[in-house]
């Protein structure tokens, strides 16, 4: 034991005189006190009875107060240290965040019924709810074939053409969202992507320059020139080609065929035509079914009537997604001779349904003054919506009277 705290030791003990040199009574038991609580709180923990060289910089002071004791210190630091922290997860919270922004607003501007962005018009009800315009139309088209009131599916509400609006705001917030390009899988606004996909995207299926002879090659945009610089098509005999062009021309044929029918048939002498307009009733029946009939109306100096029915009177047409419509030409007139006709529905001038022409032919007699029900020849499903949510359908008769 050294010189000094053999001096020191007893005065300690004893209490030490006032002119000792080890300073106030008790001082050193609380700087030994001081220095037992610095070791305690861990390594690097400053002592206020001084600290050597290379030992750790003090801690913040808690609250402000420099005399607090390490401990409370020491919470002080683990406080502004969790604080930056959580300061640190909402920064990084807040930029997740905005990066799922358009996440978000898929969710806001989804059809409230297929829940998916509208491709194209946007209706809503008198409560604000989105739905696109195939979900519009075939909720109107699903009450007409219930005989219900069509309403808005969350909230109830009664929808008809009349009582919603097109969301023109929606609509362009849509175009502006970002949607996967299904050759590239870039990112593009939805108002550019359709260009994109048809003239621009080098990752776009394509197909060979030399399919009208036969190539059946299909690829990537950008694995076209190689292919046609390779495609041995170009090389084919006369009679391979041949072979080819055969079963182009029969395509070629029909096309051809049905426009030649029609030509033919504007040069008849008796010639009538007129708008009609099919209006919704229902059958007698317990289990009631929906058709249409039109009012009646003069052509040819003869008076005639319209029907047609959905899915050909299915049972219940609404729970079918292929929905078709056929209609049937019935002469109210009584003829001294049997007529010979042909006849074609098309659009109406104001419509936009999409019909594909298709000509028939009947011979009306006193007995047998109704045709069958024939297809009306629209393109798809969509289009048979179209006409069912309409209030009426409206259609372009032609009459072709054949003379002998």
């Amino acid at each position: 034991m050294s010189g000094a705290e053999e001096a020191g030791g007893p005065a300690a003990a004893a209490g030490g005189p006032a002119g000792s040199g080890a300073g106030p009574p008790g001082a050193s038991a609380m700087a030994v006190s001081v220095s037992v609580l610095g070791e305690a709180a861990g390594p690097g923990l400053p002592d206020e009875a001084g600290l050597p060289a290379g030992r750790p910089l003090p801690l913040p002071e808690a609250g402000g107060d420099p005399d607090a004791p390490p401990k409370k210190r020491l919470r002080a630091a683990e406080a502004e240290a969790a604080a930056a922290a959580a300061a640190s997860a909402a920064t990084a919270s807040a930029s997740a965040g905005s990066g799922k922004l358009e996440e978000r607003l898929y969710s806001v501007l989804c059809c409230t019924v297929c829940l998916d962005l509208p491709k194209a018009s946007v209706y809503q009800c008198t409560n604000g709810h989105l739905m696109c315009a195939g979900c519009f139309i075939h909720l109107l088209a699903d009450a007409r074939l219930k005989e219900e009131q069509a309403t808005c599916p969350n909230c109830r509400c009664e929808i008809s053409k009349s009582l919603c609006c097109r969301n023109l705001a929606v609509e362009k917030a849509v175009s502006e969202l970002p949607s996967e390009c299904g050759f590239c899988m870039r990112q593009f606004p939805r108002s550019l992507l359709e260009r994109h996909q048809k003239e621009e995207c080098q990752d776009r299926v394509t197909q060979c320059k030399y399919k009208r002879i036969g190539c059946p090659w299909q690829g990537p945009f950008h694995e076209l020139t190689v292919h046609e610089a390779e495609c041995t098509h170009p090389t084919k005999t006369g009679n391979e080609l041949m072979e080819i062009l055969d079963e182009m021309d029969q395509t070629h044929k029909k096309e051809m065929q049905l426009y030649n029918s029609i030509f033919s048939l504007l040069s008849f002498e008796k010639i009538g035509y007129t708008e009609v307009q099919f209006r919704p009733y229902r059958t007698d029946d317990f289990i009631t079914r929906l058709y249409y009939e039109t009012p009646r109306f003069i052509v040819l100096s003869q008076t005639w009537v319209l029907k047609a029915r959905v899915n050909d009177s299915e049972r219940n047409p609404n729970l079918s997604c292929k929905r078709t419509l056929s209609f049937q030409l019935i002469l109210k007139s009584k003829i001294s001779s049997p007529m010979e006709c042909s006849f074609l529905l098309l659009k109406g001038p104001y419509d936009d349904v999409k019909i594909n022409p298709v000509i028939y032919h009947f011979v009306f007699t006193n007995e047998n003054n109704e045709t069958d029900y024939v297809p009306l020849p629209i393109i798809d499903s969509v289009e048979c919506n179209k006409l069912l949510a309409a209030k009426n359908i409206n259609l372009r008769l032609f009459i072709f009277q054949i003379q002998k």
